[in-house]
């Protein structure tokens, strides 16, 4: 008698789904909710150890669509936060209340759309911001060069700007194309040695300084906040 093929159960196959929208990598994502790597992918079912860390790490996470697959990923549309960090200049002025739509993308030309308003992406909620600076959206973080200013999973809060403006030590999300390829990157903007170069800075000092031309940055925002979920009730 052939057994019938054992499937990953649904509510593993939707932690993976949530994982794959956070942007980061599965190595990172495991370490995060604290269970060995490779778990969520076995085929067999889902026990409430590894269920009670990933709920206890993304406390935002609603149960309604975890168990049944019906709803949005996250509780509510509109969720209140708190700033972790802010990034203002002392040009800026902030606006006491305002909405920043947050939006989940980590291709490059997703990104280079929402700078030039041609995206037809929808945003996955509103983040309610008070006296803040003005905002043009909201992106999850991706990689580790920010450490331990940003990790991966947080928010920052961007505003977008001409490539011509850049203000020297200051953070950007920048897009930009090299030998073809085109990378995204959260960085201080720096001058280069070579005035048609500029020089990437990481926060993180296992990754060395990068100098990219001037020509090859094809979007430019500054990063006015961050927001970590981890300090949401």
């Amino acid at each position: 008698m052939q057994e019938k093929e054992q499937k990953i159960s649904p509510i593993k196959q939707r932690i993976l789904q949530y994982a794959d929208s956070l942007g980061i990598s599965k190595r990172e994502f495991y370490a995060k909710i604290g269970v060995s790597r490779g778990t969520l992918e076995s085929k067999t079912g889902i026990t409430e150890d590894i269920l009670a860390k990933f709920i206890a790490t993304y406390p935002n996470i609603s149960l309604d669509w975890l168990i049944t697959g019906d709803g949005n990923a996250e509780k509510g549309n509109h969720t209140e936060v708190s700033v972790k960090n802010t990034f203002s200049l002392r040009t800026d002025h902030n606006i006491e209340s305002q909405t920043v739509p947050l939006y989940r993308i980590t291709a490059q030309a997703g990104i280079l759309a929402l700078f030039d308003d041609t995206s037809s992406d929808i945003p996955i909620g509103q983040i309610q911001i008070p006296n803040l600076p003005r905002c043009d959206g909201a992106l999850y973080v991706f990689g580790e060069s920010m450490q331990p200013i940003l990790q991966s999973g947080d928010i920052i809060l961007y505003k977008k700007v001409s490539v011509d403006n850049i203000l020297w030590g200051e953070m950007y999300l920048v897009a930009f194309s090299l030998d073809g390829d085109d990378y995204v990157a959260i960085k201080y903007i720096q001058k280069a040695i070579d005035p048609q170069k500029v020089t990437l800075v990481s926060r993180n000092s296992s990754y060395a300084p990068q100098d990219i031309p001037w020509n090859s940055i094809r979007a430019l925002a500054l990063i006015k906040a961050s927001i970590r979920f981890n300090t949401m009730g």
